[in-house]
């Protein structure tokens, strides 16, 4: 698995039979430290991740295993929303970095295996902690007085 940041999403309307229906988002490959690590890639989306969140993905054949029993031709797929990251001799919780632009997506040339299409930026939605804390409340149960 590796770490990633959404930083757009994919619209097409021609693809595959399998991907009618699949969200396409635009991720940015992250190290441990959450430093940006190499070209933004498409991944399929199983978990609802929005612009902004921090995320981990996977590749190769496990990429479709979420959609079994259909089996979509996908080689990445973002599996899960990370809410925080601790690392070993790290006096404090990883800050996040700014992530690529969907104009630096788009401004790669071919020639450095930039991928096809092209990405907006989902209006109104909310990033990082602020979509973390609206999901955690939705999932607390009404108390009522």
């Amino acid at each position: 698995m590796y770490l990633g940041r959404v930083v757009g999403r994919v619209w097409s309307t021609v693809k595959h039979p399998h991907l009618v229906g699949q969200r396409l988002l635009v991720v940015q490959p992250l190290s441990p430290e959450l430093e940006n690590r190499g070209k933004c890639l498409i991944c399929t989306d199983c978990v609802g991740a929005g612009t902004g969140e921090l995320v981990y993905w996977v590749r190769g054949k496990e990429a479709s295993f979420p959609f079994l029993p259909q089996e979509p031709p996908v080689d990445t797929t973002v599996v899960g929303i990370v809410d925080s990251v601790h690392l070993k001799g790290a006096p404090e919780p990883a800050t996040v970095p700014a992530p690529c632009t969907e104009e630096d997506a788009l401004r790669a040339s071919p020639e450095e295996d930039a991928l096809p299409g092209s990405g907006e930026a989902e209006e109104g939605a909310l990033s990082g902690p602020a979509q973390s804390a609206k999901r955690a409340n939705a999932r607390k149960p009404s108390q009522k007085a």
